[in-house]
């Protein structure tokens, strides 16, 4: 005789569906718990970035040909080669290399050099992703009852996705940094003020706000530290400022270094434009704040009739079913 099912709600095995769920809270404890303890100082790398950084500037300015120069910026061996190899193959122009360097930047990475990897990436993983998939889809025939317009379909998505994925990468760090910066910033223009009021100069008070910020907005006071060593370094101040535009793809960014130049030709006071501008980007931040707000009625309509409402009449009805069904 075959031992009981167990319980069932609806056609459902309850104890199955239970001991489903318990293993996926069990392995959520794990990964939680993996995440907590391996947390790792982010301090630190951004620190030898920047000391990197710094002796760049330094071998700059005392560099008197310019071999000495290409020396200094062509320490990466691989980049080296893919830039080769892409010379060889006429891939590379200086627009497209450009933009490659201006996109890492702004991501937070310093390494120009990675620019020509990214371009070979472009490159490589369409063709290594298309054979894989032409292969696997004619010849293998690895979904032998699609048709041919979603096998065509599948290929010409695949390479499409492969030559685009060097840029999404690109764009999701760029687009995480940026907001991470965005929060950040009334704040720093905060201190930067106080900086200002309390007679620092210009470079004593971004190095100050980049240490006071540090930990709290990393990415910011990355980006200030940099820029406080530029302004110690480069003869023209004017491109320290303008290298933090660059660097950070942001308006408000933008408008921050408009002001500095403006102050810095002008001779204008630096603490009462920048008061200015921390109260409009706060109240730039809570409308937005708000604008989300107002957004989450409507985003939490279908989690609401998907996950709650069936959870709820099961945690109400549950009983009064299983009971039944012992009863009949």
């Amino acid at each position: 005789m075959a031992p009981p099912a167990g319980p069932t709600l609806l056609g459902i095995n309850v104890i199955a569906v239970a001991t489903l769920l318990a293993a996926v809270a069990t392995f959520c404890v794990l990964v939680a718990l993996y995440a907590a303890t391996t947390v790792r100082d982010p301090m630190a790398k951004r620190v030898k970035a920047l000391n990197e950084r710094r002796e760049q500037l330094k071998a700059g300015i005392v560099a008197s040909t310019s071999k000495r120069r290409r020396n200094i910026t062509n320490k990466n061996e691989m980049a080296d080669k893919v830039r080769g190899l892409l010379g060889s193959l006429k891939m590379l122009q200086d627009d497209q290399v450009q933009k490659a360097q201006q996109k890492l930047m702004q991501a937070g990475i310093r390494s120009k050099d990675l620019a020509f990897v990214v371009i070979f990436g472009r490159l490589v993983a369409p063709i290594v992703f298309g054979t894989i998939i032409v292969l696997g889809v004619y010849v293998l025939e690895w979904f032998p009852e699609w048709g041919a317009v979603k096998r065509y379909a599948l290929v010409a998505g695949t390479l499409i996705l492969a030559y685009k994925s060097p840029d999404i990468w690109l764009k999701n760090k760029i687009g995480k940094r940026t907001t991470a910066i965005r929060k950040g910033l009334p704040d720093a223009l905060d201190l930067l003020v106080i900086c200002a009021e309390a007679g620092l100069t210009v470079d004593s008070a971004f190095s100050r706000v980049s240490r006071e910020l540090g930990k709290a907005y990393p990415e910011l006071g990355d980006e200030f530290a940099l820029t406080s060593i530029e302004l110690g370094f480069l003869t023209d101040r004017r491109s320290a400022f303008e290298n933090l535009a660059q660097r950070i793809d942001l308006d408000a960014i933008r408008g921050v270094v408009t002001t500095m130049i403006q102050t810095e030709k002008y001779g204008t006071p630096l603490a009462s434009a920048l008061r200015v501008l921390s109260a409009e980007f706060r109240n730039e931040r809570m409308m937005r704040a708000e604008e989300k707000a107002a957004r989450l009625p409507a985003i939490m309509t279908i989690p609401l009739i998907l996950f709650i409402l069936p959870v709820l009449f099961i945690v109400i009805l549950g009983p009064t079913a299983i009971r039944l069904s012992t009863m009949w």
